[in-house]
């Protein structure tokens, strides 16, 4: 049942190699914000772990099943009823030597509402230096999912995804009124294009966008921009995280959603696609 103006969180962390530090800082920030009033909060990606390639063969779990990771988060969820988006984490596959970068929905009973799989895997070479395969390592998923929460909506994507508009009109086109992107942007293009496209994102889908970032320095060269926000579908950014771990809170106005699509009916206008 969708709730009245219900408060969100976008949890911003500093994730590691060490699994059970960063789960338990996960497990901090969740209750954290739960205390603020938050019924739904999304975790960043790689929130369980960030560090060599190796590492995240060994934890991936077999989902929806689940293991350890998961099995704490659904505690956790129940513990503090509130519903959580994990951000994303290795599911196994078929190919020990690949993963899938999945995105869960876990009710505030704990139970897995919806999975689902990054679609667009980030492969660049920056001017910086920063040189990233992954889908050396990740198997794309191929479906679009959108999954009821007491908020409203939401239609679920990760980080690179951003960067593809196309995939947020079809969650639109499947209800969306609220858009989850757990992201681990890189400092060079997260400082010049990270606002830029969420807001760009949230005022062409006429949705509330949750953006949970990871921020600071991971390991070995790994730095993330951070900034977690929140922006509403007129594209004004309603809260945002600065430097170090925290998270950014905001109430979604499902009332406010219907208003800008009716006073400016642009999804109503589509003519391409």
């Amino acid at each position: 049942m969708t709730v009245r103006k219900p408060k969100v969180a976008a949890i911003q962390m500093t994730s590691g190699p060490e699994v059970d530090k960063n789960l338990k800082r996960a497990e901090e920030l969740v209750r954290e914000a739960a205390s603020d009033g938050a019924l739904l909060c999304v975790l960043p990606e790689n929130f369980a772990y960030l560090g060599p390639e190796e590492g995240k063969f060994k934890l991936a779990e077999p989902l929806p099943a689940g293991g350890p990771i998961l099995a704490r988060m659904c505690e956790l969820a129940r513990q503090t009823q509130c519903e959580l988006v994990l951000g994303g984490f290795g599911e196994q596959t078929r190919d020990p030597r690949k993963v899938k970068n999945a995105c869960l929905h876990v009710s505030e009973q704990g139970k897995v509402r919806a999975i689902y799989r990054k679609i667009h895997l980030f492969d660049v070479d920056l001017p910086d230096g920063t040189k990233l395969e992954e889908s050396a390592t990740v198997e794309a998923g191929n479906e679009v999912i959108v999954t009821d929460t007491r908020a409203g909506r939401l239609g679920l994507s990760v980080c690179y995804d951003l960067r593809f508009p196309e995939l947020y009109r079809r969650l639109v086109d499947q209800g969306a009124t609220l858009l989850t992107v757990p992201a681990a942007f890189t400092l060079t293009t997260g400082k010049d294009h990270w606002h830029v496209l969420l807001r760009a994102r949230a005022i062409e889908a006429q949705c509330y966008v949750i953006a949970a970032a990871q921020s600071g320095h991971h390991f070995g060269t790994r730095r993330s921009y951070g900034h977690a926000l929140i922006a509403d579908p007129w594209g004004t950014v309603l809260a945002e995280c600065g430097e170090g771990e925290g998270y950014a809170l905001a109430s979604i106005d499902l009332g406010f959603v219907e208003s800008v699509r009716r006073t400016l009916p642009s999804l109503r206008h589509r003519r391409v696609g």
